[in-house]
């Protein structure tokens, strides 16, 4: 079963390709992975890296867990889950029910007549 790992404080000039050959030291790669911003096309810092066993994850996170990559120590662990996030924009309800857009906390707004 492949093991999925997080490389963080990766350099902007990092390629999938050199993540791939650097990891394959370690064992067999199965994908490298390198995260980019929508907009502005440019690396996030961090990518993942697939290894075909879950020994050689152990060993790639040994031999390159804070080593330099491309003048940039790197982080390297075993990925986790994305956990669910709000999505952005819109209303959000508060503990009573009710919205937080418009009038905000304070309830029905009061006519000074």
């Amino acid at each position: 079963m492949a093991k999925k790992l997080f490389v963080g404080g990766l350099s902007f000039e990092t390629t999938e390709n050199t993540l791939k050959e650097t990891f394959s030291k370690a064992g067999t790669v199965e994908s490298a992975t390198i995260i980019v911003d929508r907009v502005s096309g440019r690396s996030k810092g961090f990518g993942f890296v697939e290894m075909s066993t879950e020994e050689e994850a152990k060993k790639a996170i040994e031999m390159f867990n804070g080593k330099e990559l491309d003048g940039r120590n790197v982080t390297v662990n075993e990925a986790r889950p994305l956990e669910p996030r709000p999505r952005p924009g819109g209303f959000q309800r508060d503990y009573r029910g009710g919205s937080r857009g418009g009038r905000g906390f304070g309830g029905e707004r009061r006519r000074s007549w």
